[in-house]
Formats: structure tokens, sequence, C-alpha cells
């Protein structure tokens, strides 16, 4: 489900929902240096989080739900990136509510983006992991991601894995 800010904020409920996602994955956010203080996630800086992603016309976030009512994680896509030489969109978070990790929620979550971006055209896809993120390297290259190159997040400067997958 795209989320779609109003006078650009999100609506109070669709807030809470991510700032639930965002707030159970502190091994994450200790890894990535997100937040000053992972094990204290709130609202606010969820929504500063995802200013960028909404501001950008080539982006998209995305609400996974597994029932109407209840958000299981979160995706934020790149359609285009900044890099006019690289035409491939990019898959810029896939995070899934700690409570529902091991349960297929990111590989469902992943089937349905591809066959999205296979729909419009797209042939393959991207996206980073971070070098220090071996159990996130794992997933994506069960799911057939490749490492195409090493280099730092354009964002913050930390070391990543470029991963690429071509569709079938």
């Amino acid at each position: 489900m795209p989320l779609n800010p109003v006078d650009g904020a999100l609506p109070e409920p669709q807030l809470t929902e991510l700032t639930s996602v965002y707030a159970s994955n502190v091994a994450f956010h200790r890894l990535s240096g997100d937040f000053p203080d992972p094990e204290h996630i709130d609202a606010a800086q969820v929504a500063s989080s995802l200013a960028p992603d909404f501001a950008h016309p080539a982006s998209e976030v995305l609400l996974i739900r597994d029932e109407p009512d209840r958000s299981v994680g979160v995706a934020c896509l790149l359609h285009e990136h900044p890099d006019p030489l690289d035409t491939y969109p990019w898959i810029g978070l896939l995070l899934i509510h700690a409570d529902f990790h091991g349960q297929g929620y990111g590989r469902v979550a992943v089937a349905h983006i591809e066959a999205r971006l296979r729909t419009d055209g797209r042939d393959g896809a991207r996206l980073a992991v971070l070098q220090n993120n071996p159990k996130a390297l794992g997933f994506w290259t069960t799911l057939g991601y490749q490492e195409i190159d090493r280099r730092a997040d354009r964002q913050a400067g930390r070391p990543c894995h470029v991963l690429h997958k071509q569709f079938q």
C-alpha cells in the first residue's frame, strides 16, 4: 500500500504503525546508526527519516500489511537512481517488524515489489546492504541478488555491498 502524506505529513495512524515497525528493529538501527538512540525511536524521528523519500518525485514508500489492520513492514523504492548512468530501480529499505522476522513476510514483500517492477517494464533491481549486516546480505542473496560492487552509500558514507537482480 503506497503511503501518501497529507499536507506533508503522514496521517497519525499510519505514522504510529510505522513507528512500531522502526522501533522493533533495534539491532538493525544499531548497525545503521540512523537513529541516535535505537532503543527509543519516536514518531517524529520516523517522520523525519522518511521525509526525503516523500519529497523525492521518483521515490515511493510502501506500507506492508498482512491484514487490513496490521502493518508488518515498510519498503522504500527509488524508481530512478540519482546517477543517470544507473537505469535500475533501487529498493532503498525493506524493514519488517521484528515480531514477524523469519515468517516469510520479507520474501512475500520482495516478490510483490519485483512483480510490480516487472509490470512497469523494469528488467532488474538494485539495492545496497551495509557491510556490517551479514544477516541482510544472506537474505538478499537467497532471493537471487548478486553483489556487483562495494562502495559507500550516498547518504551517510557507510560501506555497503551493492546487489543486483536481473529479472527472468
